[in-house]
C-alpha cells in the first residue's frame, strides 16, 4: 500500500501528517468516537459501537478477545487513514487505568492527543493522570466534550473545570444549544452557522441536517425563539469571557480548543476531525544521541530513522507473529530497505513492512515521517529500540515503571514449565507485564500495575500458548531497579541474594517486601541507588 503520491518529498509527506493518540477516563466514548473518527475519514462504512456480548458487529479498534467480551481496550492499537488532503495515524490507548504504562509509551509516539471527557462527568481521575503524562511530554491537547445528547453539566462549569485542574484554557470552537432531551445542536462559534441535531445513530443513512445561518430565517425550524436568545447569549458571554483560540498557545501546551458532540450519534465528530486536520501539529524534530552528542532529527532529513513504541504477539492467531510497531522520525522508508538497530549493529531487512487498520493490515510500499509501520520479526526487536539507516541514532528510551503488585506464577502442568517460561518473556518484551526471576528458587515473579492485567495475561496464556496458569500471592511487595559502580552494586546483591532477582534485561532488581524496608535498605546502602524508573532503549 503506498501512503501518498509518490513525488512529493519526505518534508511535504511529513506535513501532511497528522500522528495523535486519544485519550479518556474508562467508559468516557473513547472506543466509540475512534469508531465514529474512522467513519468520518472514509475509512469505514459503519460504526460497531461496542455492545452487549451478544452482537454481530464488533468494533473495529478492539481486537483482542478479551476487549471484544468486556467492551474495554486494554491494549493500544492503530488505524491509519487518507482524508482530505491529509495522513491520519491514530493512535487507540488503552483507557483502563491498569493499562496505564501501555498508554504511555503509546503517547511517546503521538504528537497531539484527543482528551475525551464525559460531559455530565467532567475530569475523571484517569483523564487528570493521562493528561500529566500528555503535559510531561509536552503534548497539545484537543479537547471534546463528548454525550451532549444525554444530560450534562453546565458547559461554562465544564470550562471552569478544565481552567481550574488542568490549568489549559479552554477555547470553544462551538457552543451547544441545550443537553440531553433538550439538545438541539451548537452554533460554529466562528462562522455563525448552526449545526442541527437529529436524534439518529450513526448508521442511518441521513445523517444529521445540513448547517444553517444562525441570523437567517432557516433556524426556526430547529429552534424555539427563546432557545434561540438563549444559545445567542450563551455565546457572546462564552466569545466575550473567555480568550480566544490561538493555534501558537495550543501547540505550546498554554490552550485547547474545545469541541462538543455525541460520538454514538456521530454529532460533532466531522467538525472534530476538520479541527485535528487544521490545528494538531505535524511530525517535529526528535531528540537523539549520535556516537554521545545531543542531535535533532528533523522529519524531511535523508536517513530513515525511527523508535519501537510497542511490540504486541498474536495479533493473527493463525500465525504465531510478533510485530514491533515503529514510529518513522525522518527519511522515506520504503519496502525491503535495510534498518540498523541501535542497541545490536544488526542490519535487518525490512521486506513485509505493514500499515495497521487495527488488526487489519496492508503491505506498505512507503511511509514517512509520522507514520507507524508494523515490522514482523522473532524476538529480534523490543520496546524502545532505535533503527536507523546507519544504526547510529538512539533516541530517548521508553520507561518501564515498578510494578504496583507482584505475583509468583506457576503452570498447572509442570511438564510445560519451559513454554511458561518462553510465554512469560514474549509477554514482556511487549510491556504487558514485567518478569523478575529470583536468584534463588525457581518462581517467575510477575510485576503489573493493576489486577486487570494478571486477568488479560491469563487470558493470553491460555488462548494464545494453551498454558493453564495459577497467579499465587508473592513474598514481595515491591521492586526497584538497583543503579550504582558496578562493585557496589554487586556487593549489596551478595549480600542480599534472598531478595534479588533479575528482569528481562538481566538488570539487578531488588525486590522488598514492604516499601519501608526498601527505605531502610536504601539508606544502609547510600553508593546504590533503587530506582522506581528504568529506561529502556
Amino acid at each position: 500500500m503506498s501512503t501518498s503520491p509518490a513525488n512529493l518529498s519526505p518534508v511535504v509527506q511529513a506535513a501532511r501528517r497528522r500522528t495523535f493518540a486519544i485519550i479518556s477516563h474508562p467508559d468516557a466514548g473513547k472506543t466509540t468516537l475512534t469508531e465514529n473518527l474512522l467513519l468520518a475519514g472514509g475509512a469505514i462504512r459503519a460504526a460497531g459501537a461496542v455492545r452487549a456480548r451478544g452482537q454481530a458487529r464488533r468494533t473495529q479498534s478492539d481486537w483482542m478477545k478479551i476487549e471484544r467480551e468486556r467492551g474495554i481496550s486494554v491494549s493500544a492499537s492503530v488505524m491509519t487513514f487518507d482524508h482530505d488532503g491529509l495522513m491520519f495515524n491514530l493512535l487507540d490507548t488503552p483507557g483502563h487505568e491498569d493499562f496505564s504504562e501501555d498508554t504511555y509509551r503509546t503517547l511517546t509516539a503521538a504528537d497531539a492527543a484527543i482528551m475525551v471527557l464525559d460531559a455530565a462527568k467532567g475530569i475523571e481521575p484517569q483523564t487528570l493522570k493521562l493528561f500529566e503524562v500528555c503535559r510531561l511530554r509536552d503534548i497539545p491537547i484537543i479537547t471534546f466534550i463528548n454525550k451532549m445528547d444525554r444530560e450534562a453539566q453546565d458547559p461554562f462549569e465544564l470550562l471552569d473545570e478544565v481552567s481550574s485542574k488542568l490549568a489549559l484554557d479552554p477555547a470553544p470552537l462551538y457552543w451547544p444549544a441545550g443537553s440531553g432531551g433538550r439538545f438541539k445542536g451548537m452554533l460554529d462559534l466562528r462562522s455563525q452557522q448552526f449545526i442541527p441535531y437529529a436524534k439518529k445513530s450513526s448508521t442511518d443513512e441521513e445523517g444529521h441536517p445540513d448547517p444553517v445561518a444562525f441570523n437567517g430565517n432557516a433556524v426556526v425550524q430547529y429552534l424555539e425563539p427563546e432557545e434561540r436568545a438563549e444559545l445567542e447569549d450563551n455565546a457572546m458571554l462564552v466569545t466575550e469571557a473567555g480568550k480566544p483560540f490561538d493555534v501558537q498557545s495550543f501547540l505550546e501546551g498554554h490552550m485547547t480548543p474545545v469541541f462538543f458532540g455525541s460520538a454514538l450519534r456521530h454529532f460533532g465528530v466531522d467538525q472534530l476531525l476538520a479541527g485535528i486536520g487544521a490545528y494538531a501539529p505535524a511530525p517535529k524534530p526528535a531528540k537523539a544521541n549520535k556516537a554521545g552528542a545531543e542531535t535533532h532529527v528533523a522529519p524531511g532529513d535523508g536517513e530513515v530513522s525511527g523508535f519501537v513504541f510497542k511490540v504486541q504477539a498474536n495479533m493473527d492467531p493463525n500465525h504465531r507473529d510478533r510485530i514491533a510497531f515503529l514510529r518513522l522520525t525522518s527519511g522515506r522508508f520504503t519496502r525491503g530497505m535495510k534498518l540498523k538497530a541501535q542497541n545490536t549493529g544488526k542490519a535487518m531487512s525490512v521486506n513485509a513492512p505493514i500499515m495497521f487498520f487495527a488488526s487489519d493490515r496492508e503491505l506498505a510500499e512507503d511511509a514517512f515521517a509520522g507514520d507507524v509501520i508494523g515490522i514482523p520479526n522473532h524476538g529480534v526487536l523490543r520496546v524502545g529500540d532505535s533503527l536507523s539507516e546507519s544504526g547510529a541514532l538512539r533516541f530517548a528510551g521508553l520507561p518501564n515503571f515498578a510494578p504496583e503488585i507482584l505475583r509468583r506464577v506457576r503452570v498447572k502442568d509442570p511438564l510445560k514449565a519451559k513454554h511458561l517460561k518462553k510465554a512469560l518473556e514474549g509477554l514482556a518484551e511487549e510491556g504487558v507485564t514485567q518478569l523478575f526471576r529470583p536468584m534463588i528458587g525457581s518462581d517467575f515473579i510477575v510485576g503489573a500495575v493493576g489486577q486487570l492485567q494478571f486477568e488479560v495475561m491469563a487470558d493470553r496464556l491460555a488462548n494464545e500458548y494453551q498454558l493453564d496458569v495459577i497467579f499465587e500471592n508473592s513474598p514481595y511487595a515491591e521492586a526497584r531497579w538497583l543503579v550504582g559502580e558496578r562493585a557496589d552494586v554487586e556487593d549489596f546483591e551478595n549480600k542480599h541474594k534472598t531478595a534479588m532477582g533479575r528482569d528481562i534485561d538481566d538488570q539487578p532488581v531488588f525486590l522488598g517486601k514492604s516499601g519501608w524496608e526498601i527505605n531502610y535498605v536504601a539508606e544502609r546502602y547510600p553508593k546504590v541507588r533503587f530506582e522506581r524508573t528504568k529506561e529502556r532503549g
